[in-house]
């Protein structure tokens, strides 16, 4: 994922998506650099590490774009008995592995956002109120970034770590 130019003067998707995207990256560059161990180790009472943060918004990722939005049928890892296995790393799961299963959810979530206008109404409707692609989009870029200032802690109390963004390519 990479850091994008978001438009002074773009379109509202595109100004959107921009932020959504920028927030993703961040994402994934917080992992750069860890070991596996460090990675998923947490940091804080609640048990939060870097890893499982990536895993839970792969699966939020999933859950508002192609399960609400889309209609499409997801098996989720969460239930009513554990509703927090998404940000539960198993011992098998690697860095690489939770990465591409961000990347792939996010590549997923892209393609239904240009396939569609903002102002579509989600397939499933929750509380009986069927959510615009608009409302979708600026809650992931809400629930992203509030992910990115969590990771921005971990991964400081991990090494000492700073940094807003990774550098442009």
């Amino acid at each position: 994922m990479e850091v994008r130019t978001t438009p002074k003067h773009g379109s509202e998707k595109e100004t959107l998506l921009a932020f959504l995207d920028n927030n993703r990256a961040v994402m994934v560059w917080k992992l750069d650099g860890l070991s596996e161990g460090d990675a998923r180790r947490p940091m804080v009472r609640s048990g939060t590490n870097m890893l499982g943060l990536v895993k839970h918004l792969a699966w939020v990722e999933r859950w508002w774009f192609e399960y609400n939005f889309a209609g499409r049928e997801v098996d989720f890892p969460w239930s009513d008995d554990d509703p927090d296995a998404d940000f539960r790393v198993e011992a098998e799961e690697s860095i690489a592995d939770i990465v591409t299963l961000y990347e792939v959810s996010v590549a997923d979530s892209n393609g239904i956002i240009d396939s569609a206008d903002l102002d579509d109404l989600a397939a499933v409707s929750r509380d009986g109120v069927s959510r615009s692609l608009r409302w979708i989009v600026g809650h992931m870029v809400e629930e992203t970034a509030r992910h990115a200032g969590h990771a921005d802690i971990v991964r400081e109390l991990i090494d000492d770590n700073t940094g807003y963004m990774p550098k442009k390519t």
